[in-house]
Formats: C-alpha cells, sequence, structure tokens
C-alpha cells in the first residue's frame, strides 16, 4: 500500500485550505487563512489524484452546484471519535443539529463535552461537515476553523437554498 503523503492547497471564499492525503485517501482538510500557516514536511508530495478530485468537487460546492462530497476519505481516530465523525456526515447539507442531538445520535446523550471535542478533533473540516453542529440554545458554539467561518458557511449553505438564517446566528457568537 502506497503510505507516501501528499499534499495541496485551495483557495475558497473562506481562506487557504489545506489538503492532504496518503493511500489513495483524503486525510485531512484544514481551514487555514493563510498558507504560511502550514508548514509541510520534507518528504511529502504536492498533489495526487485525489487531491484533484477533492479540489474539484470544492469547487462544486462552493459554487452552489454541489451539496456533498464523494470522496475517499480516512478518518483517523479513537472509535468514539469515528463514530462521531460519521454522524456528521449524515447530516444533511444546509441543516444543523445540536451538540445535545449528536451525543443521542452517538449513543450516549451525556457526552455532549465529549462529542463537542471530538467534534472539534475532525481532521477533514467541511467534507466531513462539523460545522453544521450548533449549541443547543441555536448560537454557533464552537469551531475549530473559527466562528467567522463556521458562520459563513452555514449562511451559504441555507443562502444557497433559499432559506432564511436563523436570527440567533447573529447573536453574540460563543
Amino acid at each position: 500500500m502506497n503510505t507516501a503523503a501528499h499534499y495541496t492547497w485551495y483557495s475558497s471564499p473562506v481562506g487557504e485550505v489545506f489538503l492532504t492525503a496518503r493511500g489513495g485517501a483524503l486525510t485531512g482538510l484544514d481551514l487555514l487563512g493563510r498558507r504560511e500557516d502550514r508548514p509541510i514536511p520534507d518528504d511529502w508530495t504536492e498533489g495526487a489524484e485525489v487531491l484533484d478530485a477533492a479540489r474539484a468537487q470544492l469547487d462544486a460546492y462552493f459554487e452552489g452546484r454541489s451539496r456533498g462530497f464523494d470522496l475517499p476519505i480516512q478518518l483517523e481516530g479513537t472509535p468514539f471519535q469515528r463514530r462521531v465523525w460519521g454522524e456528521l456526515c449524515k447530516i444533511p447539507y444546509s441543516r444543523t443539529i445540536s451538540y445535545t442531538e449528536l451525543a443521542r445520535r452517538v449513543g450516549n446523550p451525556a457526552a455532549s463535552r465529549a462529542v463537542g471535542g471530538a467534534n472539534g478533533r475532525n481532521p477533514i473540516g467541511l467534507i466531513v461537515p462539523c460545522h453544521r453542529v450548533i449549541a443547543a440554545d441555536g448560537t454557533l458554539g464552537g469551531y475549530g476553523g473559527g466562528l467567522d467561518r463556521k458562520l459563513w458557511l452555514l449562511q451559504f449553505e441555507a443562502e444557497n437554498l433559499g432559506l432564511d438564517v436563523p436570527e440567533s446566528w447573529s447573536r453574540k457568537l460563543r
């Protein structure tokens, strides 16, 4: 199996995105904002087929032509984290659920803090749509890519479907 690490950059409306792959599967998507924020190991190679596919699918997403992604992904984490990330992939485009609901969906209703932690460690943000998880009171909660990006992504998806943006998103962000 090919274990070489590959990377590429993608310029998005929410800033520079750093994509990584290994063995023909996408392994990372970081919303960085600036390229200089991400050093690249010397043994990594720029470009790979799966990264080209990811860039094309991100183009379609940001142009409003696609509402999902069909890419081979490899999520490395604990069994609990992988369950959380699997549930994230089931949240429909432009829909949100609470951390409490996500905890219920993974079979542990009292674990909203733990699912929040797993959500924050999602290595393939946007494609594994952790931005669609919000606080139980309807406010945005947290986001590893920054609340400004989370708000932008949620507004973009809602507006792309002609939906109103909830008023709670414009209140004080947590």
